[in-house]
């Protein structure tokens, strides 16, 4: 698919991009690169491939989400710049 500079120019605009005009007929030209693969890829039968998240398996790394203490609430305070033994001090704001 031919994309034209012009049409590169409007989407760098809507982007906020500025970009001259050396830089638009490379975008161009790559953008529609980019079009043709995906035209291609468009032509390929994947009626019997099982649709999937990621090609890769994941399993879940996170902790169980289970209610503990783990510091005390002095050693939490001690590294506080204004404490009054039970809360932190923070400068009033409104």
């Amino acid at each position: 698919m031919k994309i034209s500079p012009e049409k590169v120019a409007g989407i760098a605009r809507l982007a906020r991009l500025d970009l001259d005009q050396d830089k638009l007929e490379l975008f161009a030209g790559q953008v529609g690169d980019i079009l043709d693969y995906m035209d291609k890829l468009g032509e390929l039968d994947t009626d019997a491939v099982e649709p999937m998240y990621s090609p890769v398996a994941h399993t879940t790394v996170l902790r169980k989400d289970e209610v503990r203490k783990d510091y005390r609430r002095e050693e939490v305070l001690a590294n506080a710049p204004e404490q009054d033994g039970q809360f932190f001090i923070v400068p009033r704001i409104v």
